[in-house]
């Protein structure tokens, strides 16, 4: 099965650190960032889930749920744990999804078998509260995630999806953003008052920190 943009991510219920849950009830109302783990006891992972718990305000601030995924059972997941903690200096404070039996990395097409066919990629799905998919990464095993990227990505979707713009290469929160072509002049002069640059009809910049936005 292949997962796309704008999708409903698939639903399941599985057994993780924190209990059985059913994914969808689990995410309640906030955004979810669901991540898998190519295979429990591995260095790269392992630093990887530390960082993601000692992200934990910022993903307070954004409403957002992280929860892991590993083809290996809760039992090891607890073990991991203890030496996640130990080298990381973070406890994770997020539940780790068992899959022993590869049934959420199939769902989600986390197996490439051309790559290993015994372990999943570094999946990662950003899911909104209406259970969206809206961003879809993926990582060869080797390679670590770079979960300040993740963090940029998730402040421009919620920030596109209030307003009428998109936002430009590397930009960071507080930086200016470009207006939708399909606003008019008009409509952009009346959505942003402080004024907006045009450099080409289709590339007007506006900075919405002018307006204390």
């Amino acid at each position: 099965m292949t997962i796309q943009l704008g999708q409903i991510a698939p639903d399941f219920e599985q057994d993780t650190t924190h209990g059985r849950i059913r994914f969808h009830d689990w995410l309640g109302s906030s955004w979810g960032v669901l991540f898998s783990h190519p295979k429990n006891f591995t260095p790269v992972c392992t630093t990887e889930l530390g960082e993601v718990a000692k992200l934990r305000p910022e993903w307070d601030k954004r409403n957002v749920k992280p929860i892991g995924l590993s083809v290996d059972p809760v039992e090891a997941h607890y073990k991991w744990e203890a030496d996640i903690e130990e080298t990381q200096g973070a406890r994770l404070d997020f539940p780790m999804i068992a899959d022993p039996d590869a049934r959420v990395s199939s769902l989600y097409d986390m197996i490439h078998p051309e790559s290993d066919p015994t372990v999943t990629v570094r999946s990662v799905f950003v899911i909104d509260p209406a259970r969206k998919v809206r961003l879809i990464l993926t990582y060869p095993p080797s390679t670590g995630r770079n979960f300040s990227e993740i963090l940029r990505a998730i402040d421009s979707l919620q920030l596109t999806d209030a307003r009428s713009i998109a936002t430009p290469v590397n930009w960071q929160q507080g930086e200016p953003v470009v207006i939708s072509p399909k606003l008019s002049d008009e409509e952009a002069s009346r959505q942003f008052p402080q004024g907006y640059r045009t450099l080409k009809p289709y590339l007007r910049i506006v900075d919405l920190q002018t307006t204390g936005e």
